[in-house]
C-alpha cells in the first residue's frame, strides 16, 4: 500500500510536497499532480487544494510514507508512486486539529527532530468488533460505487460520483444572473425560467456576456438615478419570530432524537499525520481547509445563500450555471473588468456592475482567481472604498455611499474566502510594502454611530432605514476583518516567509485610528446582544458572523494591550452575565457545522474577558 518507514528515519529520494516554502501550490511532483488530473474529474482536479507527503498512523494505517491530499471536504491519502487513492476522512467529521509536541521513535535522525505531529480527531460510526470499517473508507450513506471499495484497496472508478462537487450538468436554463430588483432585504427570489434580455446592464450593452452576467429585462438605461432606491445584497443577519412554534418544536424534538441516536452509533477516531519538510504547511492548510468547509456548509443551510451560489433548494448539492471554459470565463470577466475600470463611470452603473461581479463569483469560483491575478480590481476596490468612506460631509454617509461601500466590503470578503493557496493574491497583498492592504484597513473601520445631516428632514422610517443600511455595513466589514485575522495568523505562525503581514502589523496599523475602539465595541456589543437575547436559535448566516466575531475580539485580546484593556474594562460586566456558553448551545443548534467550533471559541473569549489583571 505505500512505502513503509524504516527506523533509521525517511529516505530522502521521495518528492515531499507540492506546497513550496511560502505555502503556495508548486509543481515539483509531476507524478502525483499527472494521477491526479488523470484519474479524477476536472471538478474533483479543481477543488484540491494541495499535497504533501507525511507519516501517516491511523487504525488501518501504520506508520506508512503516504501522499496526503487536502480537497475543500475531504483528505485522502495515496501510495508512493500513486496507485489508488482512498478517503482518510470527512471534514464533516472532525472535532478538532492539534499539534503535538513530542519526538516521533519511529524516526531518527533530523527527520525526528524537525517532525510536525500533527494529530485529527473526527468521529466514525461505531460497527462493533466484528464489522469494524476501517478508517480510510467512505462515512456517507452507502452507493454502488461505495460497495466497490475495500480497506486493501480504494479504484478510482466512480470517483466523481463519491466526491461532493459543486457543479452540475451544463443547463440551458441557468446560468450567471443578477437582477437588482429581485433582491430584497437579503432575499433572493428564484430566477429559472426567466426571460433573457437584450442587455446585460445599463452599462453594458456588449450581447456576447448574456451566457454569464444577465439582468433582469425591467432594468435599461432608463434606471433610478438613485442606488438608494436599490435594495442591497446583503443577508438580513438578524433573527426573526418564529411563526409556527408548535411544528418548530415538534422539528426541535425530533431533531434531538436523531442526533442521540447518531451520537450512539459514533465513535472517536484519530488520524496522525508526521510531517517531515522543515517547511511543511500542512497545519495550516488543514486548519484552514476545515475552516473553510464549517463555514461554506453552515452558510449552505441558509437558502438565500443557496439560491445565490445558484442551487436548488430542492437539490441542495447540486449548482446550477453554465459550465464555461477557462478562455471564455476570461474574456468575459475582461469585459466586465474593463466596464469597471472606465473613467467617469456613474455611481449607479457602477454599483450595477458591482452586483455582476458578486453574483458571478459566487456562482463561478474561478472568478476569484481571475480576481487576484487582475494587477487593476483590488487597487480599483480599494480606491473606491476608500473615497466612498469618507462620505459627502465630514464623514456624512448617504445611503447610496452606504449601499456602495457595504457591495465593495462584501466583494472583497468573498474574493479573500478560499483563495490561500493562490500565488498572486500574497502578491498582491504585499505590494507597495502593503499599501493598498493598509489603505483598505483604514477605510474599513469606522464611527458605528450614524453620523446625519443636521439639516436633515428625513422621517423617521429613512432614519430607520439608514441605521439597518449602517448596521449591514458594520456586518460585512467584521466579515472581512476576520478574513485579514485569518491570513495574517497564519502568516504570523511561519517566521520563515518573512513578510510584514502578521496579526501584530494590523494592530498597529489601525491603533491610531481614532474609531478602532468604538469599532471593536460595536462588534463586543453585538455579541452580548445576540447571545442574551431571547432563546431561539439564530439563522445559519447569523451564526457565521457569530463566529466571525469571536474570532475576531479573541484576536484583539491575544494580539493588542490597549484592545484587551478596552474590552475587558468595558465589556467585562456584561460577559460576565449574559455571555454564558449553556446559552450558545440554545443559540447554535446541534447540527449547524459551525456550532462545536464556535463554542470553543466562546469559552476562550469568556477566559480571556474574566480573567483578573
Amino acid at each position: 500500500m505505500g512505502r513503509r518507514v524504516r527506523e533509521r528515519g525517511v529516505k530522502g529520494d521521495i518528492p515531499m510536497a507540492r506546497t513550496s516554502a511560502d505555502g503556495l501550490l508548486c509543481q515539483n511532483n509531476s507524478k502525483l499532480d499527472s494521477f491526479l488530473k488523470r484519474n479524477t474529474s476536472r471538478d474533483v482536479y479543481e477543488r484540491i487544494r494541495v499535497y504533501e507527503p507525511c507519516v501517516v498512523v491511523s487504525e488501518s494505517v501504520k506508520k506508512v510514507f503516504m501522499h496526503v491530499i487536502l480537497t475543500d471536504e475531504r483528505v485522502y491519502l495515496s501510495e508512493f508512486p500513486p496507485r489508488a487513492l482512498r478517503e482518510a476522512l470527512s471534514f464533516r467529521h472532525v472535532t478538532s486539529i492539534e499539534l503535538i509536541n513530542d519526538l516521533p521513535d519511529f524516526l531518527s535522525g533530523q527527520e525526528r527532530e524537525r517532525s510536525l505531529h500533527i494529530r485529527v480527531v473526527y468521529t466514525a460510526k461505531d460497527t462493533g468488533k466484528k464489522s469494524k470499517r476501517p478508517k480510510g473508507s467512505s462515512k456517507n450513506k452507502p452507493s454502488p460505487t461505495q460497495g466497490l471499495n475495500s480497506s486493501a484497496r480504494h479504484s478510482l472508478e466512480g470517483m466523481s460520483h463519491i466526491l461532493l462537487s459543486t457543479r452540475s450538468a451544463p443547463s440551458e436554463s441557468s446560468s450567471w444572473r443578477i437582477s437588482p430588483t429581485s433582491m430584497s432585504d437579503g432575499v433572493l427570489e428564484e430566477e429559472e425560467g426567466s426571460v433573457i434580455p437584450k442587455r446585460r446592464s445599463a452599462s453594458c450593452p456588449n450581447p456576447d456576456v448574456l451566457g454569464l452576467f444577465n439582468t433582469s429585462p425591467t432594468h435599461s438605461s432608463s434606471s433610478s438615478p438613485s442606488v438608494a432606491l436599490l435594495p442591497s445584497i446583503t443577508t438580513d443577519q438578524r433573527p426573526l419570530a418564529f411563526s409556527h412554534r408548535g411544528s418548530d418544536l415538534t422539528r426541535e424534538m425530533r431533531r434531538t432524537i436523531t442526533e442521540k441516536q447518531k451520537e450512539e452509533d459514533e465513535k472517536e477516531e484519530e488520524l496522525h499525520l508526521y510531517a517531515v519538510s522543515p517547511s511543511s504547511r500542512i497545519f495550516l492548510h488543514l486548519q484552514s481547509s476545515w475552516n473553510s468547509y464549517i463555514i461554506r456548509s453552515t452558510l449552505m443551510l441558509d437558502p438565500v445563500y443557496r439560491r445565490r451560489c445558484g442551487i436548488s433548494s430542492f437539490s441542495p448539492r447540486k449548482q446550477k450555471y453554465h459550465k464555461i471554459g477557462w478562455e471564455r470565463t476570461c474574456h468575459l470577466f475582461g469585459q466586465l473588468s474593463g466596464e469597471l475600470l472606465q473613467e467617469n463611470i456613474r455611481l449607479e452603473s457602477l454599483y450595477l456592475l458591482l452586483q455582476e461581479l458578486h453574483t458571478a463569483t459566487y456562482r463561478n469560483p474561478t472568478i476569484k482567481k481571475l480576481f487576484w491575478r487582475s494587477p487593476d480590481l483590488y487597487p480599483f476596490l480599494v480606491k473606491t472604498l476608500a473615497e466612498s468612506s469618507q462620505g459627502d460631509q465630514e464623514g456624512v454617509h448617504t445611503a447610496d455611499r452606504l449601499l456602495l461601500c457595504t457591495l465593495v466590503v462584501q466583494i472583497l470578503s468573498l474574493m479573500f474566502r478560499e483563495t490561500e493557496i493562490e500565488p498572486t493574491r500574497l502578491s498582491m497583498l504585499m505590494s507597495k510594502q502593503g499599501a493598498l492592504t493598509a489603505d483598505m484597513l483604514l477605510a474599513l473601520v469606522c464611527d458605528p454611530d450614524l453620523q446625519l445631516p443636521d439639516s436633515t428632514k428625513d422621517s423617521k422610517s429613512s432614519i430607520t432605514k439608514m441605521h439597518r443600511l449602517q448596521a449591514d455595513y458594520l456586518d460585512a466589514a467584521s466579515a472581512l476583518l476576520f478574513e485579514v485575522v485569518v491570513l495574517c495568523q497564519e502568516a504570523s505562525r511561519t517566521t520563515s516567509l518573512g513578510h510584514f503581514l502578521t496579526i501584530g502589523w494590523v494592530f498597529r496599523l489601525l491603533k491610531p485610528h481614532p474609531f478602532l475602539l468604538p469599532f471593536v465595541g460595536y462588534q463586543a456589543q453585538q455579541v452580548v446582544l445576540v447571545l442574551s437575547g431571547p432563546q431561539y436559535p439564530v439563522s445559519p448566516s447569523q451564526a457565521v458572523l457569530l463566529y466571525q466575531r469571536f474570532h475576531v475580539l479573541l484576536a484583539c485580546l491575544q494580539h493588542s494591550t490597549c484592545l484587551s484593556k478596552y474590552i475587558r474594562t468595558g465589556f467585562k460586566e456584561e460577559f460576565r452575565y449574559y455571555v454564558k456558553t449553556s446559552g450558545l448551545e440554545d443559540k447554535l443548534p446541534h447540527h449547524y457545522p459551525i456550532s462545536q467550533p464556535a463554542q470553543r471559541l466562546l469559552s476562550q473569549l469568556l477566559s480571556l474577558v474574566l480573567q483578573k489583571p
